[in-house]
């Protein structure tokens, strides 16, 4: 049964959108220093080992795990493997606040998979707040200049971002659907364990290719460990941890609208470390987004 949003529960639901702006911007910081691919794999292996003392019964041979493995595999793939990879790509071409305001739209492309893939029932108001969202999308991809779109000029990163929000919004259903056992399910740690093994393998794939591929390489130092222990411990631990509480008292709808605080801290976090300073249109374009999620959500 859900609660009341009480201050306690609204400074769970804070907390996450601003260690994930803060994933995007050290993702930026980091572009020379390490590939993205590569840094998603070294993250999740780190998240790896600190989860270890809470779930280490479940990577027994005869843990619930196993007869379940191609559930998580796939869980794995779109959450670990993907989402993440995608963003860091995302991030050698495109700003923090550009690659947050984009992937705030995951809502709407969780409305449009689950009616096209999940046989979700869609209403009018929903399809004007798609519509809103989808608007604001464009003004940040467009840069506020309309004619862009004419001529699609786009930067790859862009692209990138967009797919991860597809991947992610997978994601999101496929966990809305449990299948696996409750003793899992009812445990966080366990539950994200469960995903991170499977994930380190197709992001270990997935770094491989990359150092096969191209000129990777690591320049290793105090900047990048810092970097790597704050994106495994933040936004990976920490944040999933505290977005399952606040969820777990006032249910996923309101929760929701605290994911889209993430552009806000990343364009202030942007400003502050980066000197990348925010646009009017990114004004606009949050504007935007929020009221398409607002309007598409309201009963």
């Amino acid at each position: 049964m859900t609660q009341r949003l009480t201050p306690a529960t609204a400074s769970l639901l804070v907390l996450p959108p601003m260690l994930w702006a803060g994933n995007a911007v050290v993702g930026r910081l980091v572009t020379g220093l390490v590939p993205p691919m590569t840094l998603n794999f070294l993250r999740w292996a780190l998240a790896f080992v600190i989860l270890l003392p809470l779930a280490w019964r479940l990577l027994k041979p005869g843990s619930r795990l196993w007869p379940h493995w191609k559930r998580f595999a796939v869980l794995g793939l779109l959450g670990v493997g993907c989402y993440n990879a995608l963003q860091y790509l995302a991030l050698k071409t495109s700003t923090p606040l550009n690659v947050t305001l984009v992937a705030s739209s995951v809502p709407i492309w969780m409305l449009v998979v689950g009616a096209l893939c999940f046989g979700q029932a869609v209403s009018r108001r929903q399809v004007l707040g798609a519509v809103l969202s989808i608007a604001g999308v464009l003004v940040v991809l467009s840069r506020g200049q309309w004619e862009l779109l004419m001529q699609v000029q786009l930067v790859p990163g862009d692209l990138y971002v967009l797919l991860a929000t597809l991947a992610w919004a997978f994601y999101s259903w496929l966990l809305s659907q449990p299948r696996e056992p409750k003793e899992i399910r009812g445990d966080w740690a366990a539950f994200l364990m469960a995903q991170i093994v499977f994930g380190l393998g197709w992001s270990g794939a997935f770094a491989a290719g990359e150092w096969a591929l191209t000129d990777a390489h690591i320049a290793w130092g105090w900047p990048l460990a810092a970097a790597l222990l704050y994106v495994a411990v933040g936004p990976a631990v920490i944040a999933y941890r505290c977005w399952g509480m606040g969820v777990q008292r006032v249910g996923p709808a309101i929760a929701g609208f605290f994911s889209n605080l993430t552009p806000l801290f990343a364009a202030l976090l942007s400003a502050a470390f980066l000197g990348e300073l925010p646009h009017l249109y990114h004004a606009l374009a949050f504007v935007l987004i929020v009221g398409g999620i607002v309007v598409s959500s309201r009963r």
